[in-house]
């Protein structure tokens, strides 16, 4: 099974807001996940972003991979793998 780190769209009609989740690959994007790691709000200046470190950690650890959007914000937060 291929995990990734991706994020699930959430909010209104143009106010997006993101959850970031741990999720199988072959699941669809809004749909079934494993856990939520954290969230992110690209509508606040500058974005918001929040990450559980631990668990971010523990997936990276684990073989999870992030997608490319999910990659920039941990290296924002200050997590990286």
């Amino acid at each position: 099974m291929a995990v990734k780190i991706r994020l699930r769209r959430m909010g209104q009609k143009k106010a997006p807001f993101y959850r970031i989740i741990v999720a199988d690959s072959r699941s669809p994007r809004d749909g079934k996940f494993i856990d939520e790691i954290g969230t992110y709000d690209p509508n606040c200046d500058p974005s918001a972003i929040k990450v559980d470190e631990e668990a971010a950690k523990k997936w990276l650890s684990n073989g999870a991979q992030p997608t490319e959007a999910v990659s920039k914000i941990l290296k924002a937060a200050g997590i990286e793998k």
